[in-house]
């Protein structure tokens, strides 16, 4: 009994760490600097990265999913830059598509942003995005 409270108060002691670790907010993009939430957060070595689209200037959606893929993976990649992070720092990926036929076209350029293993990942099929985006790409990173 007295050795199960001792490894209890342990535990309790370890969460409490980590909820009082400082945490780093990363502005979003600057188009959407105005919406309610950050475009990540970072505490500890774990960053959050906000459900990042890919649009050209203007809030516009590119002509090819392919492109649509490049500018959301480069926004993320931005944002674990400013973190001091790389994408195979990923360790969770959430893609969510409003076109699940562009699943292909998707991993093909998805592929070219990791030069390790890939993280984990969900491709989840959605009804409607944002700005009538193709996908939005939400993760988590743990710095190496």
């Amino acid at each position: 009994m007295r050795r199960s409270l001792i490894v209890t108060a342990l535990c309790l002691l370890a969460g409490r760490s980590v909820f009082a670790q400082d945490r780093h907010y990363i502005a979003p993009a600057r188009d959407t600097a105005t919406l309610p939430f950050s475009g990540a957060v970072q505490v500890g070595g774990t960053l959050y990265i906000s459900g990042t689209i890919g649009l050209l200037p203007g809030r516009k959606v590119p002509d090819t999913p392919a492109a649509e893929a490049r500018l959301a993976l480069d926004a993320v990649k931005k944002t674990l830059a400013d973190a001091g992070m790389t994408m195979d720092d990923l360790v969770s990926v959430q893609v969510f598509c409003s076109d699940l036929s562009t699943y292909a076209e998707f991993n093909k350029v998805y592929r070219t942003y990791f030069t390790k293993e890939f993280p984990s990942r969900a491709f989840i099929g959605v009804a409607h995005l944002l700005f009538d985006a193709r996908f939005e790409v939400q993760a988590v990173a743990v710095k190496r």
